[in-house]
């Protein structure tokens, strides 16, 4: 009898001590939801800023991107024409949506199920016109891939020929430090700067990360290749293709430049 009354109490005492810890966490999780969805805001806005090449502090993001921004598109991917216009004011020239909203995690499996006819749907794809501090007009085009131990992602910047890169961002979830996880450095990023997206035929190229040095490869191909990190060669590929995956859906908005 006493065993099993010690039994009971040691099957109640656990039980209420799950509901506890488990009440405890959900309660954690909704506290801390806005401040989590807050730094991941700002944190998606600065990795939009440095693609375009300009500087932000953390508590002064929100502004400076309200004060770089023209306006944020969503693309037909099929005629690279503006659906959607949010403007930096706050108000819509067309549509209703923001590009800011779009996951791209999300937007890449719903085009691959467009592209297997799964769905009929055709989403548009995001882009972010922003003003440099010269007064340049600049187009970041978000990027979403897998690297090596998790996602990789990151920004894409180019000038009005639609075609020269101006500047980049990456970033990792967990890729191995001083290898793969290299991609955020920006002796990485930078190697980016002047490449191009669009060959001279006038199709799209990408970019493409590769072993063995650009400074091997003959002058034709150098514009579309920059340097791999060395020991993660499955970052790099995946990098690779996450540009290819992302960038070749604006190949029609690039091509209104020409």
């Amino acid at each position: 009898m006493a065993k099993s009354f010690s039994n009971q109490y040691i099957f109640t005492f656990a039980f209420v001590m799950v509901v506890i810890v488990a009440t405890g966490l959900s309660l954690g999780f909704s506290v801390l939801k806005p401040y989590q969805d807050e730094n991941r805001r700002i944190e998606k806005i600065q990795y939009i800023l440095k693609a375009a090449g300009i500087p932000s502090e953390k508590k002064e993001a929100t502004r400076v991107y309200s004060d770089h921004l023209i306006a944020e598109w969503i693309l037909d991917p099929v005629t690279g024409e503006p659906v959607s216009v949010y403007q930096s004011d706050g108000t819509y020239l067309k549509g209703d949506r923001r590009a800011f909203d779009i996951d791209m995690k999300k937007l890449l499996a719903a085009r691959k199920a467009f592209n297997e006819g799964k769905s009929k749907d055709n989403p548009g794809i995001p882009l972010f016109v922003m003003r440099s501090d010269k007064g340049d007009t600049l187009y970041v085009i978000p990027v979403w891939g897998r690297g090596l131990w998790g996602p990789v992602w990151g920004n894409i910047a180019f000038g009005t020929d639609r075609n020269s890169i101006t500047g980049a961002t990456f970033d990792h979830q967990g890729e191995t430090p001083g290898l793969g996880a290299e991609i955020n450095k920006d002796f990485f990023s930078d190697q980016f700067k002047g490449k191009k997206l669009m060959g001279p035929d006038d199709t799209f190229q990408s970019v493409k990360v590769i072993k063995g040095g650009v400074k091997n490869l003959p002058a034709e191909k150098q514009p579309y290749n920059v340097d791999g990190i060395s020991g993660g060669t499955i970052t790099s590929d995946g990098v690779s293709n996450m540009l290819l995956d992302c960038i070749r859906y604006y190949e029609p908005f690039m091509k209104k430049a020409r």
